[in-house]
């Protein structure tokens, strides 16, 4: 009991340096199959009101207020912001586009591998327990100059998106390659997929990301 309080307590203070860490990391590794240790993190995170964040689609791990103390840390007027990451509207507008972009078809992509994954344990004598596809290997980018001529007159054109950016950036919501948009760490940690996604695929921004991705789509048969 001892060896696992002592592995929770250097799990929290790392995740609490480092506020991400991946699921590979050691420890965390230990925390995911072990269910004494989890229990153990997530008792010393609630210590000091955080909580230990994981999905099965995200290739991170990260710490998270418990709900009972967002009132005491934000006060109200926190709780009835648009947000509590300190971001504009405009950079909440940029983040939930971008989540749409990406996340989406990335949790498609893992659904369509997982599936044929299935089918083909059917006729394996000796079939395996298969994990799903990591996000690294089915997250999409988004191209920065698609981004920009696509949606830039509605997020504040290129001064405004690019100082969006870093702030989404900064806070690990992506990573940039050159021209590339890409997933961060806790782009599909911190945002809640069951809230999120139906309120964009049965409105008006399903429509939006039906377009983007028929154009894409088109240009790829044309070349």
């Amino acid at each position: 009991m001892h060896d696992a309080l002592d592995d929770a307590a250097l799990l929290a203070a790392e995740l609490l340096a480092r506020r991400w860490l991946p699921r590979q990391h050691p420890r965390v590794r230990r925390a995911l199959i072990d269910a004494e240790v989890w229990q153990a993190v997530q008792d010393r995170l609630a210590q000091v009101g955080l909580r230990l964040v994981d999905n099965i689609h995200a290739d991170h791990v990260a710490v998270a207020l418990l709900r009972g103390a967002e009132a005491a840390v934000f006060g109200e007027t926190g709780l009835n912001a648009n947000n509590n990451a300190r971001l504009p509207r405009d950079a909440v507008s940029l983040l939930v586009l971008l989540w749409s972009l990406i996340v989406l078809p990335k949790r498609e992509r893992q659904a369509a591998r997982a599936a044929t994954a299935d089918a083909d344990t059917q006729t394996d004598m000796f079939a395996a327990e298969r994990p799903l596809p990591s996000a690294a290997s089915v997250s999409p980018s988004v191209s920065y100059k698609a981004l920009l001529a696509d949606f830039g007159p509605q997020l504040g054109r290129k001064t405004r998106m690019d100082g969006n950016l870093k702030r989404l950036e900064n806070r690990g919501f992506i990573t940039r390659h050159g021209d590339d948009i890409a997933e961060g760490p806790l782009l599909d940690l911190l945002l809640d997929y069951d809230a999120l996604a139906p309120r964009i695929l049965e409105g008006a921004l399903g429509d939006v990301l039906a377009r983007t991705r028929q154009q894409a789509d088109e240009s790829k048969d044309a070349l």
